[in-house]
């Protein structure tokens, strides 16, 4: 499955969280993961952010999708998906 993350976390959490996901996944933009993972790696990923942040201060949206969605940029990509090997 292929899946989005966005999230906003506090400022302490912030560095951590951005670690493990790039652990995981693409980074796209600030706050902003993407790509293919399979169904364990979605239940790690789940159960690890949920370790790593403070639900009551903290927001982080998972978006689980069947396949890589059409991407539009408008603007400078940050950091290109094509520089994936």
């Amino acid at each position: 499955m292929y899946v989005i993350v966005v999230y906003d976390v506090s400022v302490e959490r912030v560095n951590k969280v951005k670690k493990f996901l790039r652990q995981h996944l693409h980074w796209v933009q600030n706050s902003v993961f993407e790509g293919e993972v399979t169904r364990a790696e979605f239940e790690r990923i789940r159960e690890k952010i949920r370790e790593l942040i403070n639900e009551d201060e903290d927001s982080v949206v998972i978006y689980k999708l069947r396949s890589m969605p059409e991407r539009k940029i408008i603007g400078l990509e940050k950091n290109p998906l094509e520089d994936i090997i």
